[in-house]
């Protein structure tokens, strides 16, 4: 169950794998699941602001119906309390215990999972982005620019269907397909359970394509080296502020689809600032998939990441 969304548990599917080869990992790092706040904003648990006394109910008020609280004051936030969410017949105290004991369980296999990918050298990257943002199109190009020279495995999260593990296969690297019905997100029990899958080899890439969604997924660690958050300039500019516990918790943003910028009114030094302002650390590049912008640059970024991951695991052997 997602705290954030209410979204159901046990319809998840994992597909058999296909394709030709397998991944590597990162230097394992704490990466603790855990809600985000906006830069500046210190207290972990804001207190619950004292109850006001309801207003009175105009008669031509339809049943059911709740008066606005602030005359005038039309926007209703329904995430200020402890839990930073609502959920119908659920207390703010409720909600944040069951928050806290999911993401607990969450992270603790999420541990599990790092170090398991740690001790084999395997770079492993949570690729998040909103729906049709290209992530897919931009993995099938970095598989093609990798050519081969590195081991590399693919693990595609979707609601439904193996359409776009179909579209990695087709590069000839393994993808195993994980469905999630209702949820809207992957979470690291999905991922322990497709690791043993997928023969994944020493020293290789694994890529995993999270469920398209701009908020979940950001709370949910699943082991990996790093969040990848990915931003397409058909979306809005204002994405990062928001959704802004997405790109607090990645390490890199990929601008992507800026072949369209001539075509399009968007700013992308504004979209920039504005992920930056979330998160000061947050690193940019800009890319396309079309034309292969910034491809390069990502490329050497996956290279940095797989040799620290290499060194890791050889260390640890030495040790």
């Amino acid at each position: 169950m997602c705290t954030t969304c209410g979204c159901g548990s046990g319809e998840t599917r994992i597909g058999a794998l296909g394709g030709g080869r397998p991944a590597p990992a990162v230097h394992p790092h704490p990466g603790a699941t855990r809600a985000w706040r906006a830069v500046g904003e210190h207290a972990p648990t804001p207190p619950t602001p004292p109850a006001r006394p309801a207003p009175a109910r105009p008669a031509s008020m339809p049943p059911g119906a709740v008066p606005d609280t602030v005359p005038g004051h039309h926007h209703l936030d329904f995430g200020s309390g402890p839990a930073h969410a609502h959920a119908p017949g659920l207390s703010q105290a409720q909600m944040l215990r069951i928050e806290r004991d999911i993401l607990g369980k969450n992270d603790a296999r999420a541990a599990e999972n790092r170090a398991w990918l740690a001790t084999r050298g395997i770079f492993a990257l949570n690729l998040v982005s909103s729906p049709g943002s290209g992530k897919t199109s931009l993995l099938v190009r970095t598989l093609q620019l990798l050519g081969g020279r590195v081991p590399a495995a693919v693990i595609e999260g979707d609601q439904q269907t193996e359409f776009d593990a179909e579209r990695i296969r087709a590069t000839g690297v393994p993808a195993l397909q994980i469905n999630t019905g209702k949820g809207c997100h992957l979470d690291a029990d999905m991922v322990a359970r497709a690791l043993p899958r997928m023969e994944l080899a020493e020293d290789s890439l694994l890529l995993i394509e999270n469920v398209g969604n701009l908020v979940c997924p950001a709370a949910f660690d699943l082991g990996e080296a790093h969040k990848v958050a990915i931003l397409s300039v058909t979306e809005g500019e204002d994405k990062p502020l928001k959704y802004p516990d997405m790109f607090a918790a990645a390490d890199l943003m990929l601008l992507n689809k800026v072949d369209l910028l001539p075509y399009l009114a968007f700013d992308a030094g504004r979209a920039i600032d504005f992920a930056l302002r979330v998160n000061p650390r947050l690193r940019v590049l800009r890319t396309s998939a079309t034309t292969g912008e910034g491809l390069d640059e990502w490329i050497a970024w996956i290279e940095a990441g797989l040799a620290t991951a290499r060194a890791g695991r050889a260390a640890g052997v030495r040790a």
